[in-house]
């Protein structure tokens, strides 16, 4: 499944490119998201997710596939498996960023598979999710460069 998602930050495309390559200060941003350690350039983390009335709580890893510095492109991909054993989720996810004279819109492609319990839903529900989830998080990473402050 691909979801296209896009925000916009009030902050110079440089600086929300720094925060985006690293994966330690961003993923407190990502709600329902935490690392537990770093091996090489591959994190292991958790990320739990609401569908409606189930909540999937994933152990998996995440890691840079491809970083374009000079077109601001970077591909990461994580993948999971459901705690209890009931279904795994994996995504590409394609981050582009674009300097819009002082701030950043940032466009954001993921391709998606999940199995278990959460593919049950249909596509519109994944949408609402990840729009909900990408809100979130483009409203902390805003705040979290213009602090200046790692979280």
């Amino acid at each position: 499944m691909k979801l296209e998602n896009e925000f916009t930050v009030d902050v110079p495309v440089e600086r929300t490119w720094e925060a985006l390559m690293d994966i330690e200060r961003v993923t407190p941003c990502l709600p329902g998201a935490a690392l537990t350690e770093q091996v090489g350039d591959e994190y292991k983390g958790v990320m739990t997710v609401k569908m409606g009335p189930v909540s999937q709580k994933y152990n998996g890893t995440v890691h840079y596939e491809e970083v374009d510095e000079e077109n601001r492109r970077a591909v990461l991909r994580a993948d999971g498996k459901d705690a209890r054993g009931q279904g795994t989720a994996s995504a590409t996810i394609t981050s582009t960023l674009h300097d819009e004279g002082g701030s950043t819109r940032v466009t954001v492609e993921t391709e998606m598979q999940i199995t278990g319990k959460a593919a049950q839903f249909g596509k519109g529900m994944h949408k609402e999710v990840a729009s909900k989830v990408m809100t979130r998080f483009s409203e902390c990473l805003e705040q979290e460069i213009s602090s200046g402050v790692k979280a």
